[in-house]
């Protein structure tokens, strides 16, 4: 694969931020330094980067998904009423092994943790 401006750029959005970010928010991010990306080449450049391992996907399937460029071990908290998407770290959680009877769904190759709930400002709104 050519390592072109555009697709350098949608890495760089994804690896710069802690924030998870759909495809959406990588096209904005993307747009301001690149005015002429389309929202077909940031998806397509996603997918590739998923492909050749440099990001990874999480979230309910293509059309939802939210990239991570960081590949080392590591769960996520996940704000279920407006999507914020932080990572953290947890000794307890990587010891975690999956009940045998995963296996008969096939080999696997890694164990995240996903915690869901309502992060602070989703808190304090609903306070307000």
């Amino acid at each position: 694969m050519r390592v072109t401006h555009q697709r350098l750029e949608i890495f760089r959005e994804v690896a710069n931020t802690g924030e998870h970010p759909n495809a959406e928010q990588v096209f904005r991010g993307v747009r301001e330094r690149l005015p002429t990306v389309s929202l077909d080449t940031v998806y397509r450049t996603l997918w590739v980067l998923v492909d050749l391992g440099l990001v990874k996907t999480m979230g309910p399937g293509r059309r939802r998904a939210r990239f991570d460029a960081n590949l080392d071990q590591h769960h996520h908290f996940v704000c279920i009423r407006c999507g914020y998407t932080r990572d953290f770290h947890s000794e307890d959680f990587d010891a975690l092994t999956p009940p045998d009877s995963v296996q008969e769904y096939g080999d696997i190759q890694q164990t995240q943790v996903e915690v869901s709930g309502i992060c602070n400002t989703c808190r304090n709104e609903e306070r307000e």
